[in-house]
C-alpha cells in the first residue's frame, strides 16, 4: 500500500512490529477487514482478504471527544470499485456513531488521488480544508 499510493518502500520488519504492537494494544489502533468467500468447484468455500482499514484515536479539546482517523486503508486490486471500502467505512461509521464520546470520522488521502477523492465524497465525507505537515524522526523500533 504505501509503495502503491506514496512509492516508499517500507521495512518490513518494522511494520510487522508495529501491526503486533497495535493488536496487543486496542488503545493505539484497531483493524478491521472485509472479506469476500467464493465457493470452488461448487464444494469448498474459501475466504480471501478484500480490503482493510485501521482506526485510530484522537482527542478534540475543541468538540470535548474523539475523532476516529481511518489510516492504512487498502484494497486488493481484485476487489476494487466492487463496495469493499464502502462496506469497511460503513461499518466504522456505525460503531463510531453509536460510541458515546466519539464526534466523526477523519482521514487523510493524497492530493493526487482522484479515484480515492471521489470515493470518499460518494460516502458523504467532505475536504476539511487542512492540509498535513510533519516532522519525522527516524525508525523507532
Amino acid at each position: 500500500m504505501a509503495y502503491e499510493t506514496e512509492h516508499k518502500q517500507l521495512d518490513p520488519d518494522t511494520v510487522a512490529a508495529g501491526v503486533e504492537a497495535a493488536i496487543a494494544d486496542p488503545g493505539k489502533a484497531r483493524y478491521f477487514l472485509a472479506v469476500r468467500e467464493a465457493t470452488v468447484a461448487g464444494r469448498e468455500t474459501i475466504a480471501s482478504a478484500a480490503g482493510t482499514l485501521m482506526l485510530t484515536r484522537e482527542w478534540s479539546d475543541w468538540r470535548n471527544g474523539d475523532w476516529w482517523w481511518i489510516q492504512s486503508v487498502y484494497v486488493a486490486p481484485a476487489h476494487r470499485r466492487q463496495g469493499v471500502f464502502a462496506a469497511l467505512y460503513r461499518h466504522v461509521e456505525t460503531l463510531a456513531r453509536n460510541t458515546p464520546g466519539v464526534v466523526g470520522l477523519r482521514l487523510y488521502v493524497e492530493r493526487d488521488n482522484a479515484n480515492a477523492h471521489r470515493t470518499y465524497q460518494a460516502l458523504g465525507m467532505v475536504d476539511a480544508g487542512y492540509a498535513i505537515y510533519e516532522t519525522e524522526f527516524g525508525r523507532t523500533s
